[in-house]
């Protein structure tokens, strides 16, 4: 069990807690009918458009919505945009680490918005490198404890490569090497076990922990960046203690 998962916590909370549904739902719209063309429209073959359909039924999005999208990636519907993958660096309040990853049908517009949201909320842009070597790529896969323990949980899914289970307070989340992903939650479906969702993810080798102060400004420039259209996901290297957590809460 790791113990520095508390930003993964509050990450989580937040998720639960979004109430910017239309946000959401673009994103994972995006995220199948990216995945549908870059591995196929057929689910059954494409682990990966599995887990992005996956994820947005999760997310309540309807099903016309999703099979909409799955078929345009797939090219069995006119109408896809050319999406490109983008990643920006970055330094927030604190010296915090940022890694900003977009998925962007025009680069310009996507560079506008995320050098905007950093220059307004105390955030620096950084060059390309400068921070990426502060994180490792993992894959994550979340799920609600429903009764089960960790220990329960390690037994079904080590051999499939996972390498840690963090607890998130109502969930797990099970971390391993990207390449054994699609091998951890197969493990788990095999078991009977639903889970939530299955992504890649960044994890930071050196956190900077920060006061409440700091917390509410590098909060406040992640809201920021996750507000941009062609923002995906935001990493970041910063840690918040517990008592500051409490603190925020309050």
């Amino acid at each position: 069990m790791s113990g520095h998962s508390k930003w993964a916590t509050t990450k989580h909370k937040k998720a639960a807690i979004d109430a910017k549904r239309g946000k959401m739902f673009a994103k994972l719209i995006k995220n199948i009918e990216v995945a549908a063309r870059t591995g196929g429209g057929d689910p059954s073959g494409n682990p990966t458009l599995f887990d992005a359909i996956q994820k947005a039924k999760k997310s309540s999005v309807p099903n016309d919505n999703i099979e909409r999208a799955r078929k345009r990636g797939g090219g069995e519907e006119a109408g896809g945009a050319d999406w490109q993958n983008i990643t920006y660096e970055g330094y927030g309040p604190n010296g915090v680490a940022l890694l900003i990853e977009c998925l962007t049908d025009n680069r310009n517009r996507a560079a506008g918005e995320v050098r905007t949201a950093m220059t307004r909320n105390g955030g620096n842009m950084a060059d390309p490198g400068s921070v990426a070597y502060l994180f490792t790529r993992k894959g994550v896969v979340t799920l609600e404890k429903n009764g089960r323990s960790d220990d329960d949980l390690l037994e079904i899914v080590l051999d499939a490569g996972a390498e840690e289970i963090n607890d998130l307070g109502d969930s797990f989340e099970i971390v391993s090497e990207p390449t054994d992903l699609i091998a951890v939650r197969t493990a788990l479906i095999d078991a009977g076990i639903d889970y939530d969702a299955a992504d890649p993810d960044f994890r930071a080798s050196v956190e900077v922990p920060v006061d409440a102060e700091g917390a509410r400004k590098v909060m406040k420039l992640i809201d920021a960046l996750e507000d941009c259209d062609d923002v995906q996901d935001v990493y970041s290297n910063v840690d918040i203690p517990d008592e500051v957590l409490a603190e925020l809460d309050a």
